[in-house]
């Protein structure tokens, strides 16, 4: 069943998605300070492309101030637009009865898109001990 949506998400949006965080990268990946954020945006790239059957987890315990900094830089530099992206592809998809579901999906991502550090995109079959899961598509 994933294949069949993520089959379905490549084609109504997930491709263009992925090309937004894969040029946030790019951006991201022109200075040495910032490489965290463009490897972080390629990651999330490779999620957007492909986002059902992963999960993103984190920690249960936390993941510490460091990421939390780099959380609140990443979302006023890339992570609003990202989110954005996310909203108005949703509301595209909203409007079939088929795309309703990659709609509600869309949306569930955008937490993630926000503030994607102290976090790990997993098979959603796989989830590591001592991680809670966020999202679960």
């Amino acid at each position: 069943m994933s294949l069949i949506l993520n089959l379905i998400w490549f084609i109504f949006g997930g491709f263009f998605l992925a090309l937004g965080y894969f040029l946030f990268g790019v951006l991201a990946c022109l200075l040495v300070v910032t490489i965290p954020a463009g490897v972080a945006s390629f990651r999330m790239a490779k999620f957007a492309l492909w986002p059902f059957g992963r999960s993103v987890v984190q920690p249960v315990e936390g993941t510490g101030g460091l990421s939390t900094v780099t959380n609140v830089i990443w979302f006023v530099i890339a992570g609003l637009w990202l989110a954005a992206g996310h909203v108005t592809t949703a509301v595209a998809q909203a409007v079939t009865i088929v795309g309703i579901p990659l709609a509600i999906a869309n949306l569930r991502m955008i937490p993630v898109t926000c503030f994607p550090f102290g976090r790990r995109i997993v098979s959603s079959d796989n989830i590591p001990y001592g991680y809670e899961p966020m999202i679960k598509l």
